[in-house]
């Protein structure tokens, strides 16, 4: 892995020293029987309100829920008692636990149901009974992760490590997946078919779909396409899978990449059978001068939120960038996290302007679920047909029905409406980041906060940061370090995902780290 030069003589990451046992306080006595603002336990999670911190009630009682949801205690349709019993129950106020629901709400544990009450939404993610310092293998098995160079095999391992806290990018918020929008439009697709439906269908992908995401396309992207251009594919990585086997055949050997870029595009470029010489990006996007330099006949490109630096692909840049594909280079486009923003307005996909020079790639993967593997590519005329036949003889086709409640949804709105619902609530865990960086990690850069679902964040000393992860792994938090995402040497860096993660495992997590860089 290629990491800055001159190095300090020690780059380890020191532990923490473990915090001192306290000294048990002396038992204070218990107040009178008859005293009327005693609390007393519930039946619900046989809760005690007494366990709670001074001033915490709120964040004791919304803790308790999460941990019964991760415990599976409270399984998915459990309802929580309405807020004025569980207050009579537990001697607090109203307002105490109308708190906690809240809180509970903006994570996605639960939602309100109208008349049917408060509801259990979230599914728990699988997590380890204890610190993984306190497993016999935890130390090795995360130095053995962030070995260098990283295997291909690096992100199912990551994702297989256990941790209490994920950080990683590019994971979205699957507790807010649309179960109840889905269900009901699987229920209606379902009602319409005839048999002949269920049968093999045009490999390109359902004419339903297609016709829908055509629409959406032009309504959220500014691109005019005919669903007759659109491919439906098994996701970016099928795209890209399909995209470097007509290139292979047609005599490129080299797609240029952007540095840094996904550790993950690269690799499946590679085993493709493709070269992928490093084009650096600056604070303006790609440099076409360095790309020009490279000699690639094609470049794979993030322009409207760059990964992992967050940088939005400038004009002057894009009217070189079109210059250079008009003289016969070619343009992945992969639209990686374009919906996703917050404090800016959205740019135009490339596609929009430069359809007979741009393979756009796109997937639901952010904006619903990587489970469903639903995404499309558009190519240049003289690529599509190549395209189809080699995603025919590749599956013969994506799912059909995944693929006719998907175009369902997108042609009610109902994925629009999940979207602005996605939109506040990354917002707000994006804030939490934000200051928990400030807070924690003091000197430390923030980059490409306006968009997407991850920060990239860099240190001004030349830390370790594939040993900051392993550190960080040991101690129940993942994340990705920098120098997996960069061909050339760069700044020591973490990349943060937030989407994911509730903002009280943000503020933990990022303190871990600061306590570990410290």
């Amino acid at each position: 892995m290629n990491r800055s030069k001159g190095s300090p003589p020690d780059r380890s990451i020191t532990p923490a020293a473990p915090a001192e046992a306290e000294t048990p306080a002396s038992p204070v006595p218990p107040p009178p029987a008859t005293a009327p603002s005693t609390p007393s336990a519930s039946d619900f999670l046989q809760l005690n309100p007494a366990e709670a911190p001074q001033g915490g009630l709120a964040d004791w009682l919304a803790r308790q829920v999460r941990r019964a949801v991760a415990d599976g205690l409270l399984p998915v349709g459990s309802r929580l008692p309405a807020t004025r019993v569980l207050a009579a129950e537990l001697g607090v106020s109203r307002g105490v636990v109308t708190e906690a629901y809240r809180r509970l709400t903006e994570d996605g544990h639960v939602a309100g149901r109208g008349r049917g009450g408060t509801v259990v939404v979230a599914v728990p993610l699988a997590t380890p009974t204890g610190p993984a310092e306190a497993r016999p293998d935890g130390r090795s098995a995360s130095r053995r992760l962030f070995r260098a160079p990283p295997g291909t095999d690096v992100f199912d391992a990551l994702r297989a490590a256990p941790a209490r806290i994920d950080l990683s990018p590019g994971l979205p918020d699957l507790a807010a997946f649309p179960r109840a929008a889905w269900l009901r439009a699987e229920r209606s697709v379902l009602a319409g078919l005839v048999p002949a439906d269920f049968g093999y269908g045009d490999p390109r992908g359902t004419p339903a779909l297609r016709r829908a995401v055509a629409r959406w396309l032009a309504r959220n992207r500014g691109i005019a396409a005919d669903p007759d251009e659109v491919l439906v594919v098994a996701g970016t990585a099928q795209a890209l899978g399909l995209l470097a086997a007509v290139l292979q055949d047609a005599g490129t050997t080299r797609v240029a990449i952007e540095d840094p870029s996904s550790l993950g595009l690269r690799q499946h470029l590679h085993v493709s059978g493709l070269q992928a010489p490093p084009v650096p990006v600056d604070a303006r996007g790609v440099r076409v001068d360095a790309l020009r330099a490279t000699g690639a006949p094609a470049v794979l490109l993030t322009p409207a939120h760059q990964f992992p630096t967050g940088v939005v692909l400038d004009g002057a840049r894009r009217r070189e960038l079109a210059v250079w594909a008009r003289e016969g280079g070619l343009i992945v486009e992969d639209d990686y996290d374009a919906e996703h923003r917050y404090d800016r307005p959205p740019v135009p996909a490339l596609r929009s302007t430069l359809p007979e020079h741009v393979a756009y790639a796109g997937s639901v993967s952010k904006l619903l679920a990587p489970a469903l593997r639903v995404g499309w590519l558009l190519a240049p005329r003289g690529l599509h047909a190549a395209l189809v036949e080699a995603k025919r003889f590749a599956d013969l086709g994506n799912a059909a029905l995944p693929q006719l409640v998907l175009a369902h949804l997108m042609e009610t709105g109902g994925l629009e409406r999940h979207l602005r619902l996605l939109r506040r609530r990354h917002r707000a865990r994006r804030d939490t980041m934000i200051e928990a960086v400030r807070t924690h990690l003091p000197g430390a850069v923030v980059h490409g906060a306006a968009a997407g679902l991850h920060l990239m964040v860099t240190f001004p000393d030349r830390y370790d940061d594939t040993a900051l992860a392993a550190a960080a792994l040991e101690r129940g938090v993942k994340v990705q370090p920098l120098s997996w995402h960069a061909q050339r040497p760069q700044a020591p860096g973490l990349v943060l995902g937030y989407a994911a993660s509730t903002p009280t495992d943000i503020t933990e997590g990022v303190a871990l780290l600061g306590r570990l860089l410290r």
